[in-house]
């Protein structure tokens, strides 16, 4: 949400101020900047809106420490994002609004434990993990699909996997009840994940929150401590910077968790401050995140991971934070070797980054080097339908139109804006 326009508001009061404490004119911002000299008087006026983008900047350019980040209105926490824990707030949905019978849904404890409606243990269904091999199989095959096309493709046959899953565990001996169980759980944490891609944070969390049910009916509290990272995520997408770093830091304070989880949850703690233009604690966070992930290198786990796996994920988050911490040109540069390094068949990765190295280029000035990459990766972006990544590509619009004499701008606009109404 941006300021309220008007006779100089206190956004603008103190960006002049601190403007003409440096001894700079607008020409001189302007340039520092990359926004228009008429646009920095018409904020300055209060007859334009500033946004996060333009605070962040400018904070940077003046050196103000967040001041003028302060002054922007901050995003609105969603209900569902925020809170302490993940009990209670995940709304069961009904089973045609989330792709299952309500029989899926009205499962339980005793049927998860492989009691039958009298209490007494049914004869089990499989007496080895060995037999859900296929399934593993199958759910590593999801993810590599899903890397490269969009949730509707992947999604039915997520949900259905869960409940085929959980419904073999109902019958199974102890060990192959917990291993499917397991596997369950990860089937529906992505579908959580591939929900909130698909534009619907509210099946995303409760996807997240039937996940860690099967879990921890399963004995693994690690995927409690993951809920509260993909909760962050949540919130993150919702600008609400404040809800992503509380959420990250409450997983970060479970000592159970794996260093990878941990690792994770420190990037995401980055990211909300750098939302929240604290420079000093985005890097603190980064640096946790580096040591519990050098931690990470020696842990052996059987199970599917979870978060991303490209290969530099601590710099794509780093030049992610640059990009919000208002230092374009430094995100560029980071985020222009993660980008390099990222391979030919990871669609939606190379659309998420370099949308948003796109997106750093255009802020940094680079107008030709925006436009390439963004045409380059327009046939990513349809292919993989992402409601995250195409909030990147509203904001390059957004910045684009900035040069709107820019021949490359013009070749570029009708496509993003056909990417965009496609998307919605």
């Amino acid at each position: 949400m941006a300021t309220t326009t008007g006779p100089m508001t206190p956004f603008g009061a103190e960006l002049r101020r601190l403007r003409m404490e440096k001894g700079w004119t607008l020409n001189d911002l302007s340039k520092e900047v990359h926004f228009s000299k008429g646009h920095l008087s018409k904020v300055e006026n209060g007859h334009k809106a500033a946004s996060h983008e333009f605070a962040r900047t400018c904070d940077n350019a003046l050196g103000a420490g967040g001041r003028l980040a302060a002054l922007v209105q901050g995003g609105r926490t969603p209900q569902s994002a925020a809170g302490t824990a993940p009990d209670g707030v995940f709304p069961a949905p009904s089973g045609a609004e989330h792709g299952l019978g309500g029989e899926a849904f009205g499962m339980g404890a005793a049927s998860i434990l492989g009691l039958g409606p009298d209490g007494r243990t049914q004869r089990p269904a499989l007496r080895s993990p060995d037999v859900l091999a296929p399934f593993r199989l199958l759910f590593d095959q999801l993810r590599a699909v899903g890397r490269s096309t969009g949730p509707s493709s992947v999604l039915p046959t997520v949900v259905a996997q869960t409940q085929a899953l959980t419904r073999l565990a109902e019958r199974s001996a102890a060990e192959p009840r917990r291993a499917a169980l397991l596997l369950a759980s990860r089937n529906a944490e992505y579908g959580g994940w591939m929900a909130q891609e698909n534009g619907d944070d509210r099946a995303a969390l409760w996807w997240t929150g039937h996940a860690v049910r099967l879990a921890e009916a399963a004995g693994d509290p690690e995927l409690r401590g993951y809920a509260l990272v993909r909760r962050a995520c949540v919130a993150m997408y919702a600008h609400d910077g404040t809800g992503t770093v509380a959420l990250a830091r409450q997983a970060q304070a479970d000592r159970s968790l794996s260093h990878r989880v941990r690792a994770i949850a420190a990037e995401r703690e980055a990211q909300g401050h750098a939302l929240l233009g604290d420079e000093v604690g985005c890097f603190r966070s980064l640096e946790r995140a580096a040591a519990s992930g050098e931690r990470a290198g020696g842990e052996e786990d059987e199970r599917p991971r979870l978060g991303s796996g490209i290969p530099d994920r601590l710099g794509a988050v780093a030049g992610w934070c640059l990009y919000d911490l208002g230092r374009p040109a430094d995100a560029a540069a980071r985020l222009d070797g993660v980008f390099a390094g990222l391979p030919g068949d990871a669609g939606r990765a190379r659309a998420r980054f370099g949308m948003r190295l796109a997106l750093a280029h255009a802020g940094a000035g680079d107008t030709d080097r925006a436009c390439a990459l963004a045409d380059e990766l327009i046939e990513d972006v349809e292919a993989v339908d992402s409601a995250t990544i195409a909030h990147d590509v509203r904001l390059l619009v957004r910045t684009l139109k900035r040069r709107p004499g820019d021949p490359a701008v013009r070749g570029l606009a009708p496509r993003l804006a056909q990417v965009l109404h496609r998307s919605a």
